[in-house]
């Protein structure tokens, strides 16, 4: 059954009287445009357990509490990914409530076994329509059905509030950090990129996916946080860092990596989630909402690392070609 994220936590509720568990699965980014839901479930709620997991570990170390209280949320843009649709086979089987994403109708992963949202993966289509968005809204409606959640109408508001802020924030990026990205590629072969918070999943994103997949570009993601705890070590002049500033709980973290960085290189670049507009949004839940706003700057600036090495994002060698 075609449902959105209000109603997939309606009926799973309806059927299993409480949700205890959720599991946010995917491979890539499908994942992770989940696991800013994963964080958020994990910081707000009293009594839901929470866990992103790369679909295939799902199969492989099946947790035990997985059963007739969890929810499985399961996203696959392509919605033919096998590891995802073998996920979600197995956690029907244990009496899990399935609730799977996709933007391609009539694909496995919208199977009539369990529901599903389509969503249309276009330029204008409104985030609230999107997945990353509705992830965090089976969030906010778990939490509000189950505790309350106080700042339920401010998540919904900030998801209405996202449409705008992007499109200033890509007029902004390509107006101010696009040109120096790209020139920074041209002159570092290796970098890393830092974040924290739930907007980790983008530093972590953008490494793995745009460009260490859509750029071939060597580089490393490190956790603001964790920076300290070894790899800092490495931090001198002609190193290149990416800090990506969080507008949430956890810039405490990068403001200090930050310092330590401005100090120890002569090479690095900010893009500042604040500056990019997420001080419109109520400060409960823009932590939450950012990492969607740092996507769309991900792409961009991929893009414009693209066009100066000639490669464009959708060039692959082995994914979709090789037998793997």
């Amino acid at each position: 059954m075609h449902v959105n994220a209000r109603e997939a936590v309606s009926r799973a509720l309806a059927q299993k009287g409480t949700i205890e568990q959720v599991y946010w699965v995917g491979c890539g980014g499908s994942l992770i445009d989940l696991m800013p839901a994963d964080y958020m479930l994990r910081t707000e709620s009293a009594s839901i357990e929470s866990h992103a997991l790369t679909a295939r570990e799902l199969t492989v170390a099946t947790p035990k509490r997985l059963g007739e209280h969890s929810m499985v949320v399961a996203l696959s843009h392509s919605g033919g990914t096998p590891e995802v649709v073998e996920a979600c086979k197995l956690a029907a089987s244990r009496g899990a409530y399935i609730f799977t994403m996709t933007s391609t109708a009539d694909t496995p992963v919208d199977d009539p076994a369990w529901d599903c949202f389509v969503y249309d993966w276009n330029d204008d289509t409104p985030q609230r329509d999107l997945d990353a968005a509705q992830a965090l809204m089976v969030c906010a409606e778990l939490i509000q059905a189950q505790e309350g959640y106080a700042a339920y109408e401010a998540l919904y508001q900030g998801i209405d509030e996202l449409d705008d802020i992007i499109v200033r924030a890509r007029e902004k990026v390509r107006a101010e950090l696009c040109e120096p990205f790209a020139d920074a590629c041209r002159k570092h072969d290796f970098f890393y990129i830092l974040g924290s918070g739930a907007n980790f999943a983008q530093t972590y994103g953008f490494a793995i996916c745009s460009l260490m997949e859509m750029q071939w570009q060597n580089c490393a993601y490190i956790h603001s946080a964790e920076y300290f705890h070894g790899p800092f070590e490495c931090t001198e002049p002609g190193v290149l860092y990416f800090l990506q500033m969080s507008s949430g709980p956890s810039r405490v973290e990068d403001e200090r990596a930050l310092a330590f960085i401005e100090t120890h290189t002569d090479s690095y670049l900010v893009l500042d989630a604040l500056a990019y507009g997420m001080d419109r949004v109520d400060e409960r839940v823009r932590a939450y909402l950012e990492p969607i706003m740092v996507y769309y700057m991900n792409v961009e600036l991929r893009a414009a690392r693209g066009r100066v090495f000639d490669h464009d994002p959708s060039i692959r060698r082995y994914m979709g070609i090789e037998k793997y």
